[in-house]
């Protein structure tokens, strides 16, 4: 039962990993992960994982910049695919790192003489395991017991994948078109290209909606959500020049401007306006056109919320205010516990920076 709850924490999780990421390479961010959270400088990434026994486990690793090798993936409108691209392949990875500390606990508790565990994931580079044991040296766990969790974890990354990808398509491209089409059935003053859109629009949303308000009914899930709190009040702090205590950062609020979230909802936003211009009207074409087209209205949406970032009184930052808002739900106040959590996480992912020489860019 504690690998079934395990697996589905983490499923879940994947689903909701665009609403718990920040992307930009050029800031200081992170995302929540299970029972822990992920930081990332443009140069390095850490995360801080911790078990019921209260040990924190640590992972960092150095990271590239793909602007600074390809200058056109700085080029604007680009930037935000790329960017987003490589911050939903790390964000993985970091979920990934964090189911794979749970399931080695969960492997751990049915051996015989457990010991301590391995908190390096079997996609962490030994660049990265040299750097965790060297700064927090801890008996290592059986090969057996290691050998096992890595294998349940590519096995869970393999479906999850798959899975994410179908219910993505399924659930917010496919059921919002077909529930817009039926409905034009039954009414065809509903079939006009701006009132079909809404509607289109307005089932989209709803759906998103629900699905991340009764997912935060799950006990498992706000605590990921109180982590994501955790990581913005963690985040402000730095940006504040703060310094990275516990009582400093949990002062700040949960609800920032680059979240994931707001993200979400503004991509959501622009996509009505942008369907709006399709000329397309049988359902397979519009289907189609919805794929093909959501790598731009990423990418535009992206913009958006960097100049609001940088830019807090200006009207596009109006736009972004649905995804503070709807902040009040994917963030919860974390516990001390979690907010140190966060910090260590920042601590670690700065520490490599520093040592890369790397340069900050505050928004």
């Amino acid at each position: 039962m504690r690998f079934l709850r395990n697996y589905l924490r983490f499923l879940t999780a994947i689903q909701l990993l665009p609403a718990l990421e920040s992307g930009e390479e050029t800031l200081v961010g992170g995302q929540a992960v299970l029972e822990g959270v992920m930081m990332r400088s443009p140069h390095a990434w850490a995360i801080a994982c911790r078990k019921p026994s209260g040990e924190v486990v640590t992972m960092s690793e150095p990271l590239e910049r793909p602007s600074e090798k390809h200058k056109w993936m700085a080029w604007p409108i680009v930037r935000g695919v790329m960017t987003l691209g490589y911050a939903m392949t790390l964000g993985y990875r970091a979920l990934r790192f964090s189911a794979n500390v749970a399931i080695e606990d969960v492997m751990a508790s049915e051996e015989t003489n457990p010991v301590a565990e391995s908190h390096v994931d079997a996609g962490v580079s030994p660049v990265a395991s040299k750097r965790s044991e060297a700064e927090s040296p801890k008996p290592a766990k059986s090969s057996a017991s290691r050998e096992k969790a890595a294998s349940i974890s590519g096995w869970l990354a393999a479906v999850n994948v798959v899975f994410s990808l179908a219910f993505f398509i399924f659930m917010y491209k496919y059921i919002p078109l077909l529930a817009a089409t039926e409905l034009k059935k039954i009414n065809p003053a509903l079939g006009g290209q701006i009132i079909f859109n809404l509607v289109d629009g307005a089932v989209r949303l709803g759906l998103f909606l629900l699905f991340i308000w009764g997912v935060s009914l799950w006990k498992d899930i706000r605590r990921v959500y109180e982590y994501h709190g955790a990581e913005h009040k963690t985040v402000f702090a730095f940006e504040n020049g703060d310094p990275l205590t516990t009582s400093a950062v949990q002062k700040y609020q949960t609800f920032h401007p680059r979240c994931g979230t707001s993200f979400l909802m503004t991509v959501m936003l622009i996509s009505i306006g942008f369907y709006m211009l399709v000329p397309f009207t049988t359902f397979w074409a519009r289907f189609a056109s919805r794929i093909v087209l959501l790598p731009i209205i990423a990418g535009v949406s992206y913009e958006i919320i960097r100049f609001a970032a940088k830019h807090r009184g200006s009207l596009f930052a109006l736009m972004t205010a649905p995804g503070l808002w709807l902040q009040r739900i994917t963030t919860k106040p974390p516990s001390d516990e979690q907010a140190q959590c966060a910090i260590t996480a920042l601590d670690e992912a700065m520490s490599l920076e520093k040592e890369r020489g790397g340069e900050l860019v505050i928004a």
